[in-house]
């Protein structure tokens, strides 16, 4: 028999997402995820491909990864027998399967943009084609016009002439710096924003308002703002501001170029041969396994694992490195005893994001 509830009488909202990221403390440590765009040739059809950057870009979005690198890991090669139209790269056509590398992170940078922001940063390309059937991202920074936060994401516009009406082109040309004082930002209210510094059009921009600042206010006046680091709403607030896009032309460029202060200090590699995921939370006679990080990086193999990406990579094979697992901190399995054969990219993610999720928080250093 079921209890009965205590508020019978207040029926829950339903009519609209109650999950809303909240921000509470700043929040100094990173996730990155790393892997390789040659996961982009096991789909058939455009369609398919678009659908498997979407599937990659929701976990991103729902797990809060701050980075994500697309490697190299030699597999990316040009499809026999495809159809000769999808291979126009040099033409600007369809690159998903002449460079899946470029057309995984083509579709990634696409869906992390704002949807207001779109329109000015991506011309209309076939790689996007499909791109409008995918599930929203719906992230922090996705704000729509009526919502009110103090960060936004914004484009540099140009200055119109005096009595000239701004409007917002089909096809914007990049011109000269707009003025050498100030810059206007669309940002997606009703009210253009200012900020104090010279910023060439169609630049995007991370713009942080003042405090006491509101939407009502900004449709009756001016509103003036400034620039920040796209790291600033997350180191001052906590707020998950998306995803920076990166490309690594091999498995060691992953780590060797991270863009991180001081690099990733927690690195872990995945592969069905590595210890179970759980042990990472588990203690020792020392102590926890796992110490307090500041910049943390997984890694996942395509079909042929990571084993592939280090025959591949000439640097590793200078330094005689035989196996991956020789690369990282930790070496894991995402799903031991799994049932089928196999476990795609796209699955590993969202099963390691998953089996991450509490080390993360616990061990991630805040401010």
């Amino acid at each position: 028999m079921k209890r009965k509830s205590v508020a019978q009488d207040v029926k829950p909202d339903t009519s609209k997402p109650t999950a809303i990221f909240e921000a509470t403390e700043g929040r100094a440590y990173t996730v990155s995820v790393a892997l390789p765009g040659s996961i982009i040739i096991n789909a058939l059809t455009p369609e398919l491909k678009t659908l498997l950057a979407g599937r990659i870009a929701r976990a991103l979005a729902v797990f809060c990864v701050d980075e994500i690198v697309v490697f190299d890991d030699g597999q990316s090669k040009q499809q026999k027998g495809a159809k000769d139209h999808y291979h126009q790269n040099a033409d600007g056509g369809f690159t998903g399967f002449s460079d899946p590398n470029y057309f995984l992170m083509h579709l990634l940078s696409y869906l992390e943009t704002p949807p207001f922001l779109r329109p000015f940063l991506f011309p209309l390309h076939p790689d996007l084609r499909f791109a409008g059937s995918l599930p929203s991202l719906d992230m922090p920074h996705h704000l729509k016009s009526h919502e009110w936060c103090r960060y936004r994401e914004g484009v540099t516009i140009k200055k119109p002439m005096e009595g000239e009406k701004l409007k917002k082109p089909k096809k914007r040309k990049r011109e000269e710096a707009q003025s050498k004082e100030a810059s206007l930002v669309d940002v997606g209210l009703p009210q253009k924003i200012s900020v104090p510094v010279a910023i060439p059009p169609d630049t995007r921009v991370t713009i942080k308002l003042p405090q006491d600042s509101n939407i009502s206010a900004s449709e009756n006046g001016s509103m003036t703002g400034s620039v920040v680091a796209p790291s600033t709403p997350r180191e001052e607030d906590g707020y998950y501001w998306g995803y920076g896009v990166r490309a690594a032309a091999s498995l060691s460029a992953v780590i060797t170029e991270c863009t991180y202060s001081g690099g990733y200090d927690l690195t872990i590699g995945t592969s069905e041969r590595g210890s179970p995921v759980a042990d990472l939370g588990r203690r020792t006679p020392d102590g926890d396994r796992v110490p307090q990080f500041n910049h943390m990086l997984v890694v996942f193999g395509g079909v042929a694992g990571l084993e592939v990406a280090v025959e591949a990579d000439g640097e590793l094979q200078k330094m005689g490195v035989k196996e991956p697992n020789e690369l990282f901190d930790y070496w894991v399995n995402l799903c031991p005893g799994q049932g089928s054969r196999t476990i795609r990219t796209e699955e590993a993610v969202w099963l390691g994001l998953m089996g991450l999720r509490e080390l993360v928080v616990d061990k991630g250093r805040k401010r």
